[in-house]
């Protein structure tokens, strides 16, 4: 007797081989059979699904594909999963497992002003209320809310650091080094998967390798990977990929390079150096993967063009300094140093504020916003003035997309054998508290952009790659036990898609749209998605690192 059954239905696996027709049917939360499945009952009877069903609960695969779930390896879901457990933009284009905590910034642990800033905004901004300081407290909330997708989680430096000395220019004393490898040690311990960083963001900005090298060797002990949003993706990017294969070397940590670009169009012919360094490190012993998203356009906040000495002292003191005007002459005079064309302001989207006054900018480039007089103050200065303003009022919370990578390029990073694929997207929805603004289109889209556009339509790579890349690949990158692939025993994680239609329909004019091709997803055994609707299952759970 089986829960569900899934008939003549074309398996990709996620081993990379090629594609095979059988039966599947699931008891529970486990795939039980793989092949022919005769006249066995699905129980309970009178469910039906799909189309020419008999009296039980069976899905009829003719022209359909089977895939194991998809694993976003690089996320940010960590508080919006509070938010709505539902994971709707995730789950709908096949997404069964999200490894969160990227790029720096997680939810836990986090303590001190860290976390009296996050109670704010996210209490303010979305109703939420942070009631944890460790991992195990942040999974106790998740489970008491139930989720629709299983999740995993790596430990953010910049949310330890901030939480530990602040955000400051200054290498952390003894005593907060110590405080730092105690917080990363239960982390690790209560299931972190790993620890990341952003060299990008504040206050990792302000830290020297050998932190972060440190930190890595606990990581490395306990068997966990160091992923890392490089220092630079643009004029410093050879020099920023050596300091974490560096890290690597030191600590023996399993290295991931977060979305693999090359920024700006002066820096995309840095491509075969950058693949050249990966690649002798690799021989040299070292172990490195990648991740990518199938995007040319990257998504953060608008301050990231702000210098790093701007946040020094925290978000205040970054205020305090865009609203002086001696300071703002300073800052000026380097960003028209980096940037010294109006132009490039062209490139840059603002996709989402937080106040009702400046929902005018919300898909505009910065300086059509400007040359339109828009945004509370208007047009009352010159460019820079207004880029200021806009931060000042939204409180330093505004989200952009910049139009700054090749094409070529991202096809050439995503055809790696060492690159896995992941969205650098939370999960977010069409309406609600996660329906606002203009999210970067791969939120939605991502993974059937992949199997679609790239699989199907320019046949960059086959499916059984593509898959793997997306499935077994990560799974056994982070060490997930019995998922991943389509094999008796393994949890029932599945895509049901059809491979003629399977496409992303988010752009970055109309982002909130869910993809077409996707009918089922089943997480632990449970339809999660049916007919591309979510049906409202929250089967997901937490995956800790064992």
């Amino acid at each position: 007797m089986y829960d569900l059954i899934i008939k003549n239905i074309k398996i990709y696996d996620g081993s990379g081989e090629k594609p095979f027709i059988a039966d599947v049917g699931i008891k529970g939360e486990r795939i039980a059979k793989i092949g022919i499945i005769g006249d066995e009952i699905a129980s309970p009877p009178h469910l039906y699904i799909g189309v020419e069903a008999r009296n039980d609960k069976l899905i009829n695969g003719e022209s359909l594909c089977l895939s194991p779930g998809f694993v976003d390896i690089h996320s940010h879901s960590d508080y919006y999963l509070l938010i709505d457990p539902l994971a709707q933009s995730k789950v709908r284009q096949g997404v069964t497992t999200e490894v969160g905590g990227n790029c720096g910034y997680s939810a836990s642990p986090i303590s001190g002003s860290a976390l009296e800033e996050r109670k704010k905004s996210y209490r303010e901004q979305f109703g939420l209320e942070l009631n944890w300081t460790d991992l195990k407290g942040y999974n106790k909330k998740i489970e008491e809310n139930g989720i629709s997708l299983n999740y995993c989680q790596l430990i953010g430096h910049n949310t330890v650091r901030a939480s530990v000395a602040g955000i400051v220019d200054r290498e952390p004393s003894s005593g907060e080094m110590k405080k730092m490898e105690r917080i990363i040690e239960e982390a690790m311990d209560e299931g972190a998967v790993g620890m990341s960083v952003g060299f990008a963001y504040t206050p990792s900005c302000f830290a020297k390798k050998e932190e972060v090298a440190n930190l890595c060797k606990i990581t490395a002990k306990r068997g966990g990977i160091f992923t890392t949003h490089i220092r630079s993706e643009g004029r410093t990017l050879i020099e920023s990929i050596e300091e974490v294969i560096d890290i690597a070397r030191v600590s023996g940590v399993r290295l991931q390079i977060s979305h693999l670009k090359t920024f700006g169009e002066e820096n995309w012919g840095k491509l075969d150096e950058v693949f050249k360094l990966i690649e002798s490190a690799i021989n040299e012993g070292i172990d490195i993967v990648c991740d990518r998203y199938p995007y040319t356009a990257a998504n953060t906040g608008l301050q990231a063009v702000l210098p790093d000495w701007v946040f020094d002292g925290g978000k205040e003191m970054a205020i305090e300094r865009l609203k002086d005007y001696k300071t703002r002459d300073k800052i000026k005079t380097e960003l028209l140093k980096k940037y010294p064309s109006n132009s490039y302001w062209d490139s840059v989207m603002i996709s989402q504020v937080v106040t009702d006054k400046n929902k005018g900018v919300e898909g505009k480039r910065v300086r059509e916003a400007w040359g339109k007089g828009q945004g509370a103050r208007g047009n009352k200065g010159d460019l820079l003035d207004f880029l200021f303003d806009i931060l000042i009022e939204e409180n330093l919370e505004v989200d952009a997309i910049y139009f700054s990578m090749s094409e070529d390029n991202m096809k050439r990073i995503l055809k790696k054998d060492y690159v896995m694929i992941g969205s650098d997207s939370g999960a977010r929805s069409t309406d609600g508290l996660l329906g606002l603004g203009l999210p970067h289109p791969r939120t939605f889209g991502t993974f059937p952009r992949i199997l679609g556009k790239y699989c199907r339509d320019e046949k960059l790579f086959d499916l059984p790659t593509a898959i793997y890349k997306m499935t077994s690949y990560p799974c056994k990158r982070i060490g997930i036990k019995n998922r991943g692939l389509i094999k008796e025993g393994y949890f029932a994680d599945l895509v049901i898609f059809n491979p003629d239609t399977i496409s992303d329909t988010a752009t970055y004019e109309s982002p909130k749209n869910y993809p077409k091709g996707i009918e089922y997803v089943i997480v632990n055994g449970k339809i999660t998605v049916n007919n591309g609707n979510h049906t409202g299952a929250k089967a997901g759970r937490i995956l800790p690192h064992k």
